[in-house]
């Protein structure tokens, strides 16, 4: 043991921390970009995590646990049965601007039997329904679109749901 106080013992043992560092500078300062950027991300990811919680918590004290109904009685599906049958709505672009305007019920061709009423469904409706579909469901209406009605926003949902279950499996 040495006979010096021990706050020279630490002062000492600083000083040779502090060598070990400087010479260590050279190999540590070429990952210090590197290391500042995942830093900096890791901090911002950790930011909106703490924020999207503290949304979550503050949506569910401003429901004051009541129970959200699952179909609110004022809203009407294309799938509830009713007296009247739907008018087929026509496929938009994503504006209330009809692409085009659908044929009468008795040219519609026949849809395919993955999914009955395809032939008349809008976007939205089809986007609704996607992820209840198989891949071999998908694929018979891709093949079903493609031969018919050709459809572009309707062929790039089904290749892009075909191409989503395909890379899961």
């Amino acid at each position: 043991m040495s006979s010096l106080p021990f706050p020279v013992r630490v002062a000492a043992g600083l000083v040779v921390t502090a060598v070990e560092e400087v010479q260590a500078l050279p190999r540590t300062i070429v990952g210090l970009p590197i290391t500042a950027v995942s830093q900096v991300l890791q901090l911002s990811m950790r930011a909106q995590q703490v924020v999207t919680e503290l949304a979550i918590k503050g949506d569910t004290a401003l429901e004051g646990g009541r129970p959200v109904e699952d179909a609110p009685s004022w809203a009407r599906f294309d799938d509830d049965s009713s007296d009247t049958p739907a008018l087929p709505r026509p496929a938009t672009n994503g504006h209330a601007r009809p692409v085009a305007v659908p044929a009468p019920a008795d040219e519609i061709p026949e849809a395919p039997e993955a999914l009955p009423g395809y032939a008349s469904m809008t976007t939205a409706q089809l986007r609704a329904r996607l992820r209840t579909l198989s891949v071999d469901q998908l694929t018979e209406l891709l093949a079903w679109e493609s031969s018919h009605a050709d459809r572009p926003a309707f062929v790039t949902m089904l290749t892009n749901r075909i191409a989503t279950l395909t890379a899961e499996t």
